[in-house]
């Protein structure tokens, strides 16, 4: 009986693929990486088919080591970051940058070089901005498809498809044309609750082409996660899967948004996925916060509807750099070199190593913020994503001082993590200022693994934070989707609480509340501080 299902999950430098029982427990995992091309710290781009060969072979392990005949597989989930496919005729990439380097046809979701695109495009006001907290991003399509028709013209005008890199993975894997309405909702201004696009957006904003050839290039048939494409798996991914032709393939979904479809309807929780707000941390961190009716929250994208749970609306926070943000912290400390080695001769990442030389210098978990000694950090290195859509704000850190030791590097990085948790809880109490309930954070993501950064965001944001007893949620939240498509469940409401379970608690400590809310205040005077800066000198200029 085909009753087992895989979650592929791709991420920034990585496809990963794991196979899951219908409760949810993972019984294999194997990771592929794939390069990036990063230039002037705008520029990122990545290979299609880099990338499609990284799942085939991850899912091929996965399969593999599971046990699991392949007979047994009733269906495959997806998940992907926003990142923008460009498609020629022939199937094959389109250069998005350098012609020079054709294999290059994927502009990643990081990718800044549409800020100007964006600007004129918000200069415009248009009422669809309403659906992205007021203010489109440069990480979304439709600036990045502006800035190729202005830019490389000969690459727009002879692309067949432009795909966001889900709906790129499910076309490999079944032919099928179908997008995602969470691709298409939350990143290219697709409006879901009324199944349509608006045509005046895209033609004010130099893109009337779209609606002249009836958006057959971005997406016709749009159709919710979960759903099953086409005829299933075609002969030619099957063989590259080493899976049975026709194995079920599910619309996907956003990968941050996995994780939320992961973590939110978790059995043992709160039941209720309208009053948990899913962290999904990692190089980025995104928020997910679930409401039955629309709420719009300046700063804050959505609200997008069924673009995670089916027939909730959805609004989307949080920072396009978290755990990319502490790697780049902690990279101009003077002891990096040296910890950093040590922790590779240790087996741990450099965040795991310091959190543990935190503890052993601390009480409690919670205690180790005043390792800190006054030391302060936004850390915005690359913009803020929300509440203020503003990708010109840039990091700040107060109270440093001359130490070079491990120890002072240990400070950092927990004055780090608390900086996040405080952008964390000002995405929070800006929400429920709108009417948003949030009380609980169900966290998941590779860069919140650790008990101790756990802690210190539950205190940071003074909610209980969760964790589910799946190690990889995002995976699990892709499995889902398969299990919907496969039929397995009745829909993805029922395999939610079917297949997560929460795992472990962090409630707040109640000690450190006015420390913290201290922080917090310093957190919000240096990040107005560093606003009121920028405005003066552009006024300057």
């Amino acid at each position: 009986m085909a009753d087992h299902v895989i979650g592929i999950d791709v991420g920034t430098g990585s496809a990963r693929a794991g196979v899951f029982n219908q409760t949810g427990r993972l019984l294999s995992l194997a990771k592929r990486p794939f390069d990036m091309h990063r230039e002037r710290g705008i520029i990122a781009e990545q290979s299609s088919e880099a990338i499609w060969r990284a799942v085939c072979e991850a899912v091929r392990e996965a399969v593999a080591t599971s046990g699991v005949d392949p007979a047994g597989i009733a269906a495959i989930g997806v998940d992907a970051t926003c990142s923008l496919v460009v498609i020629g005729p022939d199937g094959k990439g389109l250069p998005v940058g350098d012609p020079a380097h054709p294999e290059r046809d994927v502009i990643v979701w990081m990718d800044h070089r549409a800020t100007g695109e964006a600007e004129r495009i918000n200069a415009m006001g248009h009422p669809v901005l309403r659906y992205v907290g007021g203010r489109i991003s440069p990480e979304m399509e439709t600036p990045k498809l502006l800035w190729l028709r202005e830019n490389r013209p000969e690459i727009y005008e002879g692309a067949a498809h432009f795909f966001d890199l889900t709906d790129f993975l499910t076309w490999k894997a079944t032919g099928a044309l179908d997008r995602s309405a969470c691709t298409l909702t939350c990143k290219w201004t697709y409006l879901a609750a009324e199944g349509r696009w608006d045509d005046s957006y895209f033609r004010a904003i130099g893109l009337g082409d779209q609606p002249d050839d009836g958006y057959r290039r971005i997406g016709t048939s749009v159709v919710e996660p979960g759903t099953a494409l086409g005829s299933g798996l075609t002969a030619e991914a099957a063989a590259a899967f080493g899976l049975r032709p026709g194995t079920a393939v599910a619309a996907g979904l956003i990968d941050a948004h996995a994780g939320g479809l992961g973590t939110v309807g978790a059995a043992g929780g709160t039941g209720d996925p309208t009053t948990c707000l899913a962290y999904v941390f990692g190089t980025s961190s995104c928020t997910m916060a679930t409401t039955v009716k629309p709420v719009f929250v300046p700063g804050v994208w959505g609200p997008y509807f069924s673009a995670m749970v089916p027939g909730l609306w959805l609004n989307e926070g949080g920072q396009s750099a978290a755990g990319a943000a502490i790697d780049q912290l902690l990279l101009g400390h003077p002891a990096h070199g040296a910890a950093s080695r040590q922790a590779e001769a240790e087996g741990q990442s450099l965040p795991q190593w310091l959190g543990e030389r935190a503890l052993r210098g601390a009480a409690s978990a919670s205690e180790t913020v005043h390792l800190t000694r006054g030391l302060h950090v936004v850390p915005e290195f690359l913009g803020n994503r929300a509440p203020f859509a503003d990708p010109h704000a840039r990091a700040v850190i107060s109270g440093l001082g001359m130490e070079s030791d491990e120890d002072s590097l240990a400070a950092l990085y927990i004055a780090g993590v608390c900086g996040l948790g405080y952008g964390l809880r000002q995405i929070v109490e800006t929400q429920e200022a709108h009417g948003l309930t949030i009380r609980t954070i169900s966290i998941s993501g590779g860069a919140g693994a650790h008990p101790l950064t756990r802690q210190l965001l539950a205190d940071a944001t003074n909610r209980t934070v969760e964790v589910i007893d799946c190690p990889e949620p995002v995976l699990l939240g892709s499995a889902m989707l398969g299990a919907a498509a496969a039929k397995l469940f009745d829909g993805l409401k029922a395999a939610m609480p079917a297949m997560s379970h929460v795992g472990a608690r962090c409630e707040p400590d109640s000690g450190m509340r006015a420390l913290h809310d201290g922080r917090y205040s310093a957190f919000l005077r240096l990040q107005e501080t560093a606003r009121s800066i920028r405005e003066a000198e552009a006024a300057a200029a």
